[in-house]
């Protein structure tokens, strides 16, 4: 009947990609924040409806945090050339890429080719040109930093997912409800629960199973590893795992986002015409 999901994106890590970073604006970077960080999402959303397609779909969302209408009272350009509150703002750069050592992928130039700077030399490059050491609140990101989108089956099915920029903790969570049942779990935790209706019970009125599959260490709950796992099996000739959705279900996930971001535009509902698409 429904099924709900969410992403929320952590502070550091809003701030490092989506405002400070390569995906921080639509019109020089060519992703918005939906497409950015929640194809995934929407690839699963298809998986769990495979063969029924999304008719209808509408979304709402705006640049709420990051502007520089909303800086703090005194806050600089850059947090360690110019800002006094950098010892005390969650965004600080020397904070986060400095002392925490975060996202050095990200933030340090030749860092995949094993360059490895001394905290002199980062301090002297976010000081410096580095796009890093910006304030988050005078950036020139221009793409959303919280969005909903829900969606109409033609099953009369629904969905709806919510992405949610600078929480304090990082998770993505799944509640799928169905017509005998429910499954609900957040990737972090590594499990999945299954509960259905028991009117017969003393305790209480449904029953549960907790499903742990192990994989809350690993970088997108597994996935990454997967991915490159199934993609070897294909190289070699063998046949895949089947850890992929299929290149349809991400076909009619990316239609549904690119739809959901021209409705959150439009400010209406958006019908999808699948006859005209390919799929």
């Amino acid at each position: 009947m429904h099924v709900q999901t969410e992403e929320n994106v952590d502070y550091h890590h809003m701030a490092t990609a989506f405002v400070r970073g390569k995906f921080a604006s639509l019109e020089r970077d060519g992703s918005s924040f939906l497409m950015a960080k929640c194809c995934h999402d929407l690839d699963l959303i298809s998986w769990f409806k495979t063969g029924v397609k999304p008719v209808r779909v509408s979304s709402f969302g705006r640049l709420s945090q990051f502007r520089e209408d909303r800086a703090p009272e005194g806050a600089g350009t850059r947090c360690v050339a110019d800002c006094p509150i950098e010892e005390r703002c969650p965004y600080s750069a020397k904070t986060l890429y400095v002392d925490r050592g975060l996202w050095p992928v990200y933030v340090w130039p030749g860092y995949l080719d094993g360059v490895r700077l001394s905290d002199e030399e980062k301090l002297a490059s976010l000081a410096g040109d580095n796009r890093f050491g910006r304030c988050v609140w005078r950036c020139d990101n221009d793409i959303v930093d919280h969005q909903v989108v829900q969606f109409e089956f033609e099953d009369g099915s629904t969905a709806a997912h919510s992405l949610v920029g600078a929480t304090s903790k990082a998770c993505r969570t799944v509640h799928i409800t169905g017509t005998k049942g429910e499954i609900c779990g957040e990737l972090e935790e590594g499990a999945f629960v299954v509960r259905h209706p028991d009117p017969w019970r003393e305790d209480r009125v449904y029953a549960e199973r907790k499903v742990e599959i192990e994989v809350s260490g690993e970088m997108h709950g597994g996935g990454d590893h997967r991915l490159v796992e199934d993609f070897l099996r294909v190289v070699r000739g063998d046949p895949d795992a089947g850890y992929s959705t299929s290149l349809a279900h991400s076909i009619v996930g990316h239609v549904a986002g690119f739809r959901a971001d021209l409705s959150m535009a439009a400010g209406r509902t958006i019908e999808i015409d699948w006859d005209c698409i390919l799929v």
